[in-house]
């Protein structure tokens, strides 16, 4: 619920008359209004503009309409537009003028988008959209063939369908998917974007039936992979209000790059247990470690298993968005109910903007003897993704240990990510992983998760690193 700002004075125009009134939010596309110095109109009337006074300007809003109705603070009604809409609560809680309107002047270059687009791919995605509406009719009416049976039999019942008749649509989605892969695997970096869009247009109600599938392309926070999506993919499990969406939503989640996703939280845990276990430090001292882009961190419950655990590390937790370390906040407070044990955990809120143009770094973080980032890298450019690499290597101690996952050129998901989720990412390939660290005494590796995704840079800094 929205606190009511204080009232803000506004104009409305008849004619060649100003009439001054007093308006505060009722709703997300209209004001309460009060006429002022005795004036008063009857229900319906109109006006040819409203201004109104905002942070020291003049915005006009245009055409509007009065609608009379009883109010015990003094209002006369409620104000409306007749002709552009706009958003009343962008306007005064974010001092955004968004017209409802808007998307539509867009329509002429969204509608000339499909004369770039290839004829095969266009029949491609037109058979696709034919068969994907056929199957989901088919499985919507399963869904109401049992709907009145008991909740613990509608549960049964469609588990079997999934077993059944799902899996084979998920088989016939792989098929689709080889098709897609053979079709835009020449295209330019230009044409992938421009075919994905024409190609999401033509899916979108298809695609907004799966949970997963609905966020990695609305992307709530403004960007793919951000901790909801993770937790989506850690669950790998079925989501949705109806068979033909669990099946949408169950696909994506268990192909191979989702499943280099889970694999990488594993390697992560494995590594930075071991690195606790052969770590030579003083009597009490704590291995430091740092998470760059943590996500909720949820592998922190596998890498804490006792008591003891709790007391062996100490844990910075790096990301740019603040729910992220919200939710990192609460799977530690979860670890520690469960471990009866207190964690060191440090939380930094800051983006790799800021870590690149803050020139003392140590002095503020410190040192570590663990750094590790699991997806960052697969958002970065070339330039940025080697200034972090190094920026992060200034970090570590000496003996410590830095890991970087990034997505394989050969990752066999790509056109679906792409295509179907709207998220693209930089993929390299070991030699670009390598090149990125310019300490020419580093020790460095490169090995892969079971599924040959997921790539990790492996980096020791010796006592003469820098």
């Amino acid at each position: 619920m929205h606190q009511a700002p204080l009232e803000i004075k506004a104009d409305l125009i008849d004619g060649n008359r100003t009439i001054p009134i007093d308006a505060k939010f009722a709703s997300k596309y209209s004001l309460l209004i009060r006429f002022l110095n005795g004036n008063g109109y009857d229900n319906g009337a109109e006006f040819s503009n409203l201004v109104i006074q905002r942070n020291g300007d003049s915005l006009e809003l245009g055409r509007c309409r009065v609608l009379s109705e009883p109010n015990i603070d003094g209002y006369a009604g409620r104000l409306i537009f007749t002709n552009d809409v706009y958003d009343i609560e962008s306007l005064l809680f974010h001092n955004r003028l968004v017209n409802l309107k808007g998307e539509f002047l867009n329509v002429p270059l969204i509608l000339a988008h499909k004369h770039k687009i290839r004829q095969s791919f266009k029949n491609y995605t037109a058979n696709l959209t034919y068969d994907l509406s056929v199957y989901k009719n088919l499985f919507d009416g399963l869904d109401l063939e049992y709907r009145e049976e008991e909740p613990h039999l509608r549960t049964s019942i469609q588990q079997a369908i999934i077993n059944s008749e799902g899996r084979k649509f998920m088989r016939f989605l792989d098929e689709r998917l080889a098709e897609l892969e053979r079709i835009v695997c020449g295209f330019d970096r230009e044409e992938h974007k421009r075919h994905g869009f024409y190609f999401r247009k033509q899916l979108w109600n298809i695609i907004l039936c799966s949970p997963f599938m609905a966020r990695t392309n609305l992307k709530p926070r403004g960007y793919a992979g951000d901790s909801e999506m993770m937790t989506m993919l850690y669950a790998n499990d079925y989501r949705g209000d109806s068979t033909f969406a669990k099946l949408m939503h169950k696909h994506p989640v268990e192909h191979p790059a989702a499943q280099a996703v889970r694999n990488r939280r594993k390697v992560i845990t494995k590594i930075v247990r071991k690195k606790a276990d052969n770590h030579r430090r003083e009597p009490g001292a704590k291995l430091r470690v740092l998470s760059v882009a943590c996500g909720p961190a949820r592998e922190i419950q596998d890498i804490l298993l006792s008591h003891d655990d709790c007391k062996r590390y100490h844990f910075t937790l790096f990301d740019q968005d603040r729910t992220a370390l919200y939710e990192a906040a609460k799977s530690v407070d979860e670890t520690e109910r469960q471990r009866s044990g207190k964690i060191a955990v440090d939380y930094l809120n800051e983006s790799v903007r800021t870590m690149l143009s803050t020139p003392q770094l140590i002095s503020e973080w410190g040192q570590f003897d663990f750094i590790y980032s699991m997806g960052l890298f697969d958002y970065l450019t070339p330039p940025v993704a080697t200034a972090v690499v190094n920026k992060l290597y200034q970090l570590l101690k000496s003996e410590g240990e830095l890991i970087i996952g990034n997505f394989h050129v050969s990752n066999p998901s790509k056109y679906y990510m792409e295509y179907w989720l709207d998220w693209v990412l930089y993929y390299r390939n070991q030699e670009d992983l390598q090149r990125m660290l310019m300490d020419a005494s580093a020790e460095t590796g490169v090995f892969f998760d079971d599924t040959g995704v997921q790539m990790f840079l492996h980096t020791r800094k010796t006592g003469a690193g820098k």
